[in-house]
This record gives structure tokens, C-alpha cells and sequence, in this order.
């Protein structure tokens, strides 16, 4: 995704320095200030995905062999480019020559990025290729290949969307959020409830809460609220790259145990809380006795679950103290 969005901001970018001229000089300032936002933006997204790729594709550890060939093969490109554009200039003499050339060269320069990104086929699961090999595993008992998640791997989605099988969209979810959010999310569910009440249902399920995911054990917390369809991921400290997998597997089959089960209009804010942790309870049992196939059978299908794709930013985490248990 970011490395086509470089693309789009460099070519956008060149469009608005070729349409500065026509504007009076106040407004072609601002307008080549944005050009130069643009690159500025073109050169982050573009340094940093590459960076990731080059590290994909570097497969026997010859990272620095091929980021010296790719600077070579860019270098004879450029020149290429440089001749061909030669040829082109003397040919365009007229602005509406000159900009349907431009329109067209931009254009196939984005396709062919645009083709060049889809042709990927990334093994790290990130949030969006883990939802799409949960869904086939969840419904059809299949463990997709990187090959065949990346012909179905969208390239702009949103962050921590959750989709079903057919890409319906089932909620939304977050992995390494303070435990203080999702004590807040709690919060939130039973706010219907009077101050005396609401404390007493949230003190009573952040107990259960803690007693389903035991932290002494299990290295994250999961909660989900069935109204807006949210889901919230406590990691703890120390949490492995396969660790953050199973969360964001417990979350998935969370939420579509919620989607599947509907809306309870007529329920107290108990229980909904109740019905929210029974479904907590039934998904992390069943996880303590699957996972550890769900895992040899992606490690077989040829994904690499040591690497860490599944959160975007910065995350938090919890310490437990063993002393004051």
C-alpha cells in the first residue's frame, strides 16, 4: 500500500509543478509548497516500504547484495529514461500534446506499479493476509498459501478491519492497546446501568475477564463489544510474535461468535457483559487445544511467524508482578 502511495504522491506532485505557471505568483507558491509536502511524503513511504521488501526478498540473508543491484539496475533505468524522454520532448510542441503525453506516461506508470505491488507475494502475516487465511481456515478448514492470499490481499484497506469470507465487514480491532482502554471499553458496555451498578458489573468482569485470559499463562487479554463491534487486544510484556498471532486469531473468532449471534435488544447491561465473556470463555478453551495445529499448518503452508506484522504503531504492554499474586 505505502509503496503505491509513493507513487501517487510523486506523480501528483509533477502535476501540480507543470500546472504552476498558469497561476499568479502567490498561489504558484502554495502550489509548489504542496509539490514539495508530496516528494517529501514520496520519499518516506517509498524509503521505508522498500526497506520491507528488500528484506523480503532478501531470503538468504544477501540484503546488501541486493540493495546494490537494485541501485545499479535503477541507475541504468534513469538513463534509459532520460534518453527516451529526449526523443519524446522533440516530438510534443503543442500544451494539449504535452499534457496527454504526461496524462498517458503517468498513467502507465501507475499500473505498472500498481501490477508490480499486486505480484508481491508477502509471508509475514499482517493484519489484513491474517484475516483472509482465518476466514478460509474458519469456514472452509483451509490454509491458504502467501501465493493465493496475495491474489485476494486488497492493497488500500483500513487499519484493523476485520473481514468475513466473502469481505464483509464484521468489526474492527486493535492489538496492543493500554489496559486502561479496554478497562474503559468495559466501562462504556454497561453504561446504561446506574454508578452503583456499573461498578459493581465492571469490577465483577474485569475479575472474570482476568480469570479467562489467566496472565500467568496467557501472554494477552481480548474483550469485545458486541454494539459497535470493537475488539480490544492487552498484550503482556514479553509476548512472542506467535503469541500476538493467537490474540488476533481468539479476537477474530470473538467477533464473528458475536456477528453470528446477533444483537440482544431486550438485555441489561449485565448481560450483555455475561454473554460477551461466555463467548470470551468458549473461544479461549477451544484455543488452548487448536492453535498448536493452526500453527504447524501455517508454518507448512510457508508463512513466516516470526516476524512481527501485526501492529502498525508503537504498542503497550502489561508486567505481571509473580510476588503479588
Amino acid at each position: 500500500m505505502y509503496r503505491l502511495l509513493a507513487d501517487v504522491f510523486n506523480d501528483a506532485a509533477m502535476i501540480l509543478e507543470c500546472l504552476s505557471p498558469a497561476f499568479p505568483k502567490p498561489v504558484r507558491v502554495c502550489i509548489l509548497a504542496t509539490s514539495s509536502a508530496l516528494k517529501a511524503l514520496c520519499g518516506v513511504a517509498a524509503g521505508s516500504s522498500k526497506a520491507s521488501l528488500s528484506a523480503h526478498f532478501a531470503r538468504w540473508g544477501n540484503l546488501g547484495e541486493l540493495n546494490a543491484k537494485d541501485s545499479s539496475q535503477e541507475t541504468v533505468i534513469s538513463l534509459l529514461g532520460m534518453l527516451a524522454g529526449s526523443a519524446v520532448v522533440s516530438m510534443v510542441t503543442s500544451p494539449v500534446a504535452t499534457w496527454s503525453t504526461l496524462l498517458l506516461l503517468l498513467s502507465v506508470h501507475l499500473g505498472m506499479n500498481y501490477r508490480a505491488v499486486r505480484a508481491v507475494s508477502m509471508r509475514s502475516l499482517n493484519r489484513q493476509r491474517a484475516n483472509i487465511v482465518f476466514a478460509n481456515l474458519l469456514t472452509g478448514d483451509i490454509v491458504l498459501t502467501p501465493e493465493q492470499v496475495a491474489r485476494r490481499e486488497r492493497v488500500f484497506e483500513w487499519d484493523g478491519v476485520m473481514r468475513g469470507l466473502e469481505g464483509r465487514v464484521m468489526g474492527h480491532c486493535r492489538i496492543g492497546v493500554p489496559f486502561g482502554e479496554l478497562v474503559s471499553a468495559m466501562r462504556d458496555t454497561d453504561k446504561q446501568s446506574s454508578s452503583t451498578s456499573s461498578v459493581r458489573v465492571k469490577s465483577a468482569a474485569i475479575n472474570r475477564l482476568l480469570q479467562i485470559f489467566n496472565i500467568q499463562r496467557v501472554p494477552y487479554v481480548v474483550w469485545v463489544d458486541k454494539q459497535s463491534r470493537q475488539c480490544w487486544i492487552v498484550l503482556r510484556q514479553g509476548c512472542s510474535t506467535t503469541d500476538q498471532l493467537q490474540a488476533w486469531y481468539t479476537a477474530y473468532l470473538a467477533l464473528v461468535a458475536v456477528v453470528n449471534k446477533g444483537s440482544d435488544g431486550g438485555k441489561s447491561a449485565d448481560s450483555e457483559v455475561d454473554t460477551t465473556l461466555g463467548i470470551l470463555e468458549s473461544v479461549q478453551s477451544s484455543m488452548k487445544q487448536s492453535f498448536a495445529e493452526v500453527q504447524r499448518r501455517l508454518l507448512e503452508a510457508g508463512w513466516d511467524l516470526s516476524t512481527a506484522a501485526l501492529e502498525t504503531r508503537s504498542g503497550s504492554r502489561i508486567a505481571f508482578d509473580a510476588k503479588s499474586a
